[in-house]
This record gives C-alpha cells, sequence and structure tokens, in this order.
C-alpha cells in the first residue's frame, strides 16, 4: 500500500479542514449559531462559501470526484483558510493519479558546496543539516550532531528525523515542548505524501511509525501539512541545560527536496554560551569532524 490513496485523500483532507473551521472564524456571525452535531462547518455552509453546489462539493468529500478544476480548489482553500502549505497540498491531492509523475527516484546526495557550508556555518556556532525525502537526514556538521544526535553514527534506516522524533526516547526529552515538535513533524511527512502518493519506502515509513507510536496516528489522522520556513525551538541537552534556537529553512539550488536547517541563537544569550560549552564538550572528537552525506 502507498503512503496516500489519493482519491480517497483529498476527500479526508477536506473533512478535516472543514472540521477545523468554526463558523465564528468563517464568518457566518449569527448564521452560524446553534447546536451542532459534529464540528466546524456543515458541507452546505462550505459549498456556499466556496460558490460550488452543495451535490458537488459533497462528491468531491466522499471521493466520488476526486479531482476538481485549480479555481474551484482556490476557492475551497480560501473558505477554508488554508494557508499556503495546505493550498499547495489540496492542489496536489487534487491531480488524477495518472497526471502525477511516477518514476524511480534516485538517491538523494546532498551537493560538496552545501557540504562545505555546513562546516563553515560550524565555525559560527550555527548547528545545520540537510532533510530530504521522506525527512531523512542526508548530511549535518559536528554541532548539529552534538545538538540533536549524531545520525552518522546510526544505521542508515534510523537516519529519519521522523523516527528519531516518534521512536527515540532521547528526543522525549530533548525536547522542551515534544508536542509541538511531534506535531509539525508528522506535518511535514504527510506534505509529502501528499507530494509522492507512489514511494513504497514513504508508506513503509508511515506504517512503521503508525504501529509503533500512538502519538503519530493521532497526528497523522488529524491531515494536517506544514512546511518549515522560519521559527524558534527549544532544547533540554543532557550537557548544557536549556537553550532556544531559531531556524531558516533554505533550499539548495541542486534539489529541490532537499531542506537545509540553519540554527541562529542571539549574541551573547544564554543559548550561544550553551552552544559553546556544547562545541568544547568533546575535546577527543574523531579527527574527521567534516559534513558528509549520506545516501538516501
Amino acid at each position: 500500500m502507498t503512503a496516500e490513496e489519493t482519491p480517497s485523500a483529498l476527500a479526508q483532507f477536506l473533512r478535516s479542514a472543514r472540521s477545523r473551521l468554526s463558523p465564528d472564524d468563517a464568518g457566518l456571525g449569527e448564521e452560524g449559531t446553534g447546536r451542532r452535531r459534529v464540528p466546524g462547518l456543515r458541507r452546505e455552509e462550505l459549498a456556499r462559501l466556496a460558490g460550488v453546489s452543495v451535490d458537488y462539493y459533497t462528491r468531491l468529500e466522499q471521493g466520488r470526484s476526486p479531482s476538481a478544476s485549480a479555481a474551484v480548489l482556490d476557492a475551497l482553500a480560501t473558505a477554508l483558510h488554508l494557508d499556503d502549505a495546505e493550498r499547495a497540498h489540496l492542489h496536489t491531492l487534487a491531480r488524477p493519479v495518472s497526471a502525477q509523475r511516477k518514476r524511480r527516484a534516485r538517491p538523494q546526495r546532498v551537493h560538496p558546496v552545501t557540504l562545505d557550508l555546513l562546516d563553515t556555518f560550524e565555525t559560527v556556532l550555527r548547528p545545520a543539516f540537510v532533510l530530504g525525502r521522506r525527512l531523512d537526514v542526508l548530511a549535518h556538521n559536528r554541532l548539529a550532531g552534538r545538538l540533536i544526535t549524531d545520525f552518522r553514527s546510526l544505521p542508515a534506516a534510523d537516519r529519519n528525523q521522523a523516527r528519531f522524533v516518534f521512536l527515540d526516547p532521547h528526543a522525549r526529552e530533548l525536547y522542551t515542548d515534544w508536542a509541538a515538535v511531534a506535531a509539525d513533524t508528522a506535518a511535514m511527512l504527510r506534505l509529502d505524501a501528499g507530494r509522492h502518493p507512489d514511494d513504497p519506502a514513504l508508506g513503509a515509513l508511515v506504517g512503521e511509525l503508525s504501529i509503533q507510536s500512538p502519538e503519530f496516528r493521532r497526528y497523522w489522522s488529524d491531515q494536517r501539512v506544514h512546511q518549515r520556513t522560519t521559527g524558534t525551538k527549544g532544547y533540554h541537552h543532557p550537557l548544557v541545560g536549556d537553550l532556544t534556537v531559531t531556524y531558516q529553512a533554505l533550499t539548495p539550488g541542486d534539489d529541490a527536496e532537499q531542506i537545509l536547517f540553519v540554527y541562529h541563537t542571539e549574541p551573547g544569550s544564554p543559548s550561544e554560551n550553551a552552544l559553546r560549552l556544547l562545541t568544547a564538550a568533546e575535546a577527543d572528537a574523531p579527527a574527521n569532524t567534516r559534513a558528509e552525506s549520506y545516501p538516501s
């Protein structure tokens, strides 16, 4: 089974998005008051807001009409108050299976220039790492390995951000808000699943996480998608204590399906001092500490 069965994926995403939007947020005012059997908007309310017939929207949500025009999808996205990532995901799910690219994905490797960047970031106290398809960890500098975990020391199958967050006990202690990180991780993975519904490795990963992690099952069923751009993240590191980083997500020019994450701390802050301590904590680290690429 693939990570997503595309026709039902569109229906499930629409139902979930509709259930999360309150009548007040949708601007229905007094019209939206009164008792409701289920949370969120009714089908007829969403159809009216999007300017489509109730019958047509019902067929979309029931998976009986898996494709829709770009104009209809944009109208639904606006009515549902979807963000940019959710809007793009809706359009991706609505494409017929035959229109989606079906090609054998080549193993991903990080470009040597990007690896040099990782090492450069190391010298200015910037933990940095690269994620690929399925949230595979493709490379990281030594400081990122010390802050999070040294993925290059793990078996190839375990070099994956989602598997680390949900299955490694260390992650639950490392992130100060593990639940938020876990929810975002599942949402990032679902975004990837929408883009690659025929990826057997992704399907296997989702299946493994669903079996082994009840939290993943719950977040996955929420149908949320998320694309990280910038933000903050808190850590409770066993060696240097609490620190907060801001991050920026960049796309290396040679592969649009790789994301370079760079962490930053406020100059002179306790968090920056924590990174300095972390840098000095392993004086006996191996001599070869340059970033390297791990094939996905």
